[in-house]
């Protein structure tokens, strides 16, 4: 019987939610958010408000896809939709991740290069056969556990913000009043931002987990569970949903007025790369505010590394039908763990082959950027479908949110290809 979120410890609640919305600053997020601090100061703060609810719906309406169905969003697809569709997100899906991982997992190792002396690619490989060997390795359990610790790093950026010596009118005001000019530069940076924020491998790896707490939980799909027991757990999810997606918005949000506090202010206007804004850093805010924000990029990538490889995994095992799942063995899910481990060998091939990872991150933010609004209006569907969902179909009000969120998506993918 499920308890009542109500009367559970917040940190039973949290789960899935929690852990998604924190992988959601990855080394890459974390690149751009710094480049749109140092490029516009506090003038493109507003976003992350105008975005919350943004994500904080998609994310809910896919959490609530996985718990209610006891299936990931690939399985829907393959079992309600053609098999193009379905064919043609996954491969899309893979492209991005793979992209990403190499991006994120070359930040880690040139972050770890600015603190400790050793070879940049040496480091990738070691973060990379790292996150491999706990996903594999530990029980789901375990790794659940690691997960929530791993969020803890995003403290980071808040011990930044109050080292930066930021100007707090001049941000408040810029934060609170949003404002935009049209140009080219900041409908650039606007694609940026919400191609960042909004990724489709979050909505696999969410519904996903969703699926995999149900089996530690030993609870039945909310479709057949009873009227209390789908209630209690949708007020979870909904809990979980709105403090991970708040928690990764309040840590964007300190990431970007750190740098405009810092960089900007000095006349830093083009960073590249996370490991080059907290290079920056250091000779304006202190060795402290470097230190926490090249520890931020590596606590972050630990986290984002490993659901970057596994929403891969979740998308190509419902695909075919194969085992799957973090709460199976090994020997239980050999092609599932061997799909998260190709996945990051990708990654870590791509920064071998002198890929640039700037570029590499360009053509991901590309992929995620035109595959999220077609994604998303499969995944409203989805949720609109009493034959798939039963009598838990979305209700007005987050089937509102979630269709804002599409438009809001279609709009940024169409300033994307006009640009």
């Amino acid at each position: 019987m499920s308890e009542d979120p109500s009367r559970r410890p917040l940190g039973s609640v949290l789960g899935p939610g929690l852990v998604t919305g924190a992988a959601d600053d990855d080394p890459s997020g974390i690149g751009t958010y710094s480049q749109v601090g140092a490029q516009f100061g506090f003038g493109l703060a507003w976003t992350m408000f105008f975005g919350f609810p943004l994500l904080a719906s998609i994310q809910a309406i896919c959490a609530r896809i996985g718990a209610t169905t006891g299936k990931g969003i690939a399985q829907n697809l393959r079992q309600h939709y053609p098999p193009a569709l379905l064919r043609v997100v996954v491969l899309l899906l893979l492209v991005a991740n793979v992209i990403n991982l190499g991006a994120d997992l070359g930040a880690m190792g040139a972050a770890l290069a600015l603190l400790l002396p050793g070879n940049v690619l040496a480091y990738t490989v070691v973060f990379g056969v790292v996150s491999v060997l706990l996903e594999v390795l530990l029980s789901y359990n375990q790794y659940e556990r690691v997960l929530k610790w791993t969020t803890l790093s995003l403290f980071a950026y808040v011990g930044v913000v109050f080292v930066a010596g930021v100007e707090w009118r001049s941000a408040i005001f810029d934060i609170l009043v949003p404002h935009f000019t049209f140009d080219k530069p900041q409908s650039m940076a606007l694609v940026a931002i919400f191609g960042t924020t909004i990724s489709p491998y979050l909505f696999f790896w969410q519904a996903g987990q969703e699926v995999e707490e149900q089996h530690r939980r030993h609870i039945k799909p909310l479709h057949v569970s009873p009227r209390k027991v789908a209630g209690q757990e949708l007020k979870r999810i909904r809990t979980d949903t709105l403090v991970g997606m708040g928690f990764s918005h309040l840590t964007a949000l300190f990431i970007i007025v750190a740098t405009a506090a810092t960089l900007n202010a000095h006349g830093i206007t083009d960073i590249t790369s996370a490991a080059q804004a907290a290079e920056a850093l250091r000779p304006i805010a202190g060795d402290l505010a470097f230190a926490l924000f090249a520890m931020g990029i590596i606590g972050t990538g630990l986290l984002a590394v490993p659901i970057l490889a596994g929403s891969a995994a979740y998308a190509v095992s419902e695909t075919f039908g194969w085992t799957e799942g973090l709460n199976r063995k090994p020997r239980e899910a050999k092609a599932f763990y061997g799909a998260i481990a190709l996945a990051t060998a990708g990654g870590i091939a791509l920064n071998f082959i002198g890929v640039d990872p700037m570029k590499a991150l360009y053509w991901a933010a590309v992929v995620n950027g035109l595959l999220a609004p077609p994604l998303m209006v499969v995944t409203m569907l989805i949720a609109q479908n009493r034959k798939v969902m039963g009598n838990l179909v979305l209700g007005r009000g987050l089937a509102f949110g979630g269709w804002v969120s599409t438009a809001v998506m279609w709009v940024v993918a169409g300033v994307f290809l006009l640009s």
